[in-house]
């Protein structure tokens, strides 16, 4: 439901798992919420707005940002979520698969922020959470271009914020580890796959499995993302989960070789 006084906010990839969590903590807490998906949705789903959305088009972000600033007059939250994975050797994708992936979870974070930073300036406010990932931390085996994808991301995130805080806008990164959604289940498969990768990228679908059964909620993604928008002073990033949070402190603080055995010993690779 419309309110005139309520903070407005944008959730990119609403219509399941994390981004449906996020927009519905944040209308729990007062937001006046849109939420998107690249697919048609219902018009509401649990009280959110739902507007159609492919963040890989720029018309079609333009069109979304006319339509809630019509609807609502100001944009105050902008938390980018839209996302897709891909498993497997990073020699296994063709370039083109590797830029597919690269204009959703990367461009399609620039494109939706290009959209809403001349109206948050004009607002001299504004909140920006991108939702990254522990890849964006830290090595991931089979996930090469997916952790490619966090790590610009990051690096952006992290340098726009200094650009934009003198207009009053922040900008911060929420880094889940393993949630429980379907996005494990839907993860995108190589496009040239190579028989001496497959013994191990088999590997890697049955250890995502077994990891999946300690996952994060959706639901605790969803309560970090809400103190990234609220905060007075937030931090540039958050880790979300119990697992994110010892990624974030080991990657920081573990030598450069104990974490590297380390990590190998947990994704089964060969020491």
């Amino acid at each position: 439901m419309s309110n005139k006084r309520a903070r407005v906010a944008i959730v990119t990839g609403a219509s399941t798992g994390i981004g449906r969590a996020v927009a519905k903590a944040l209308k729990d807490n007062g937001f006046w919420v849109f939420g998107t998906s690249r697919r048609a949705a219902p018009e509401q789903i649990d009280g959110i707005a739902m507007l159609t959305c492919d963040v890989t088009d720029d018309a079609s972000v333009a069109k979304l940002i006319e339509a809630v600033l019509t609807e609502a007059g100001r944009i105050d939250v902008l938390v980018n979520n839209a996302g897709v994975g891909l498993l497997g050797g990073a020699e296994e994708s063709s370039i083109g698969q590797a830029q597919s992936l690269f204009n959703v979870n990367l461009f399609g974070v620039i494109r939706m922020t290009n959209a809403v930073l001349p109206f948050m300036r004009r607002q001299h406010t504004g909140r920006i959470v991108n939702v990254s990932s522990v890849l964006g931390l830290i090595p991931g085996p089979y996930s090469a271009l997916y952790a490619s994808t966090k790590h610009a991301l990051e690096g952006y995130s992290e340098s726009l914020d200094h650009e934009v805080r003198a207009f009053g806008i922040r900008v911060v990164l929420v880094e889940p580890a393993y949630t429980a959604t379907s996005f494990e289940e839907n993860l995108t498969v190589p496009d040239q796959s190579l028989d001496v990768y497959a013994l191990a990228r088999a590997g890697m679908v049955a250890l995502m499995r077994q990891v999946m059964l300690k996952a994060d909620t959706p639901e605790a993604v969803a309560e970090t993302v809400v103190k990234a928008v609220t905060a007075g002073s937030p931090k540039h990033r958050y880790a979300a989960g119990k697992v994110a949070r010892q990624v974030s402190f080991l990657r920081r603080f573990v030598p450069e070789g104990a974490f590297d055995k380390s990590l190998r010993k947990q994704m089964q690779l060969p020491v």
